[in-house]
């Protein structure tokens, strides 16, 4: 299996999806993609089909505007789900979509994602979310009202796809607050001792190839309470 895990495949702001080509990211998926490959888009919320399905399409259109016309284009969800199995082994590649982490991670869970990924060898690719629940034990960053309390959930099993903790979008939440915590300096900071989270900004990815590691792009280090940009490379 290559895997792709990014912050967003695509270019921020655009008006239409067009895959971002910083750091090699067009050209390593072109390459590891066949001619036309069988697209699986794997949802966020199961029962969410009109977002799922405008999302789907988005990267449809990504994907043919950067020249890899998909052959198929299936969506994973609830109304699918009872042929998981199947659609999986039939696909080249598997896009997990963003959305909320926990109920994404939830209906992993319950289908089996994670035994159903094991001897793929297609391509996957993970956009926020999808990215972060790859992980083996995944870091729930808190991004909805009433998260930041001490009780919720911040740790859970994923796919274990990878053992680094990823946080998606990092130039656009940077700043932010929640629940009147600073995102990162109040709350994310202190959940990080003992334990290392990559900060991506959009166009950064993690690029796993026979189970090597590559952090392509902008990305920040959080580690016992500090921050500090990693060494990275642009392609």
């Amino acid at each position: 299996m290559i895997v792709f895990l990014t912050s967003s495949p695509c270019i921020p702001n655009a008006d239409r999806a067009i895959l971002n080509p910083a750091n090699g990211f067009v050209e390593r998926m072109r390459a590891a993609l066949p001619e036309h490959p069988r697209c699986l888009f794997v949802c966020s919320h199961p029962d969410s089909a009109y977002l799922t399905d405008k999302y789907a399409a988005d990267m449809d259109e990504a994907f043919s505007g950067a020249g890899m016309l998909f052959q198929s284009l299936t969506v994973l969800d609830s109304r699918t789900d009872e042929h998981a199995a199947e659609l999986i082994n039939q696909s080249d590649l598997i896009i997990l979509a963003g959305g909320h982490v926990p109920t994404q991670n939830a209906y992993f869970a319950r289908i089996g994602m994670r035994k159903l990924l094991q001897g793929y060898r297609g391509v996957l690719m993970g956009v926020s979310a999808g990215s972060m629940n790859a992980a083996d034990q995944v870091y729930v960053q808190p991004e909805m009202e009433g998260e930041s309390s001490p009780e919720f959930k911040r740790w859970t099993t994923g796919l274990g796809l990878t053992n680094t903790n990823l946080l998606p979008h990092y130039q656009q939440i940077r700043d932010w607050y929640l629940d009147g915590q600073r995102l990162f300096e109040d709350i994310t900071y202190k959940d990080s001792f003992g334990h290392a989270f990559y900060a991506l900004v959009d166009g950064s990815y993690l690029y796993i190839q026979n189970g090597e590691e590559q952090m392509l792009g902008e990305a920040y280090r959080i580690a016992n309470g500090t921050l500090v940009q990693t060494g990275w490379q642009e392609c």
